[in-house]
């Protein structure tokens, strides 16, 4: 079905040469696994819960009243009808069809208001909790004591990989509670170190390359940014 398509695209030397060998590598990768912390994890899960119990009592404060603060409907019921965090604001009012919007891009429309302020925390460190810290203990494999991700070579449009089941490639990283998820991820072995490596720019420097672009070429040998050359 597919080797006429190749053909007729010029892209066996791509299937064949680097592609197919690929299969091998990410196989390998899937197998050996990633191995967590999991004494940092439920670290981790109580220091998250305690802060989010923390955040509700001042939200609630702010409130005048107790609710669900995952409740959409009572969300929005206690900001905009009770509160009216809009007029102190000045921002537009988001509307869905069952109610207010209180999703987290709504919700930055407020930020200045003390009671949105906390609630994005709230936000943030249920997604994390319950994304990462949570959910992540219960992928371990009992036989390996690693978690294993599925590595897909061909999904993005881009031909970048991805990953799933989890996605481990989307760890966070820009807060200091993502930067504190990571350090969950420890060698296999304790003779062994984690590297984290970043190739700068490779694709421009690839064009470079094949180019030949005399201006390209000297822009990353005097270490320009390339972007602004």
């Amino acid at each position: 079905l597919f080797e006429p398509r190749l053909e007729e695209l010029d892209l066996e030397a791509l299937y064949h040469d680097v592609e197919v060998p690929l299969v091998s590598v990410l196989a390998r990768m899937e197998a050996r696994g990633v191995r967590v912390n999991l004494a940092l994890l439920a670290t981790l899960s109580a220091e998250f819960a305690a802060r989010m119990n923390a955040l509700a009592v001042e939200i609630f404060s702010l409130a005048g009243e107790e609710f669900n603060i995952n409740s959409t409907q009572q969300l929005g019921a206690i900001l905009f009808d009770k509160l009216q965090i809009h007029k102190a604001s000045g921002a537009r009012v988001r509307k869905t069809k069952t109610g207010y919007a209180t999703s987290v891009d709504a919700l930055e429309d407020f930020a200045d208001q003390p009671i949105v302020q906390r609630l994005l925390e709230y936000r943030g460190l249920a997604k994390l909790r319950g994304t990462y810290v949570d959910a992540f203990p219960s992928l371990v494999n009992p036989r390996t004591g690693k978690i294993h991700t599925s590595f897909n070579q061909t999904v993005t449009t881009t031909g970048r990989l991805s990953s799933s089941d989890p996605n481990l490639q989307n760890i966070p990283i820009r807060t200091e509670v993502g930067k504190r998820i990571r350090e969950a991820f420890v060698p296999s072995d304790p003779s062994r170190r984690l590297v984290c490596a970043d190739y700068s720019q490779i694709e421009l420097r690839i064009l470079a390359h094949f180019t030949g672009d005399e201006n390209l070429i000297a822009a990353f040998r005097r270490g320009e940014d390339i972007h602004r050359r």
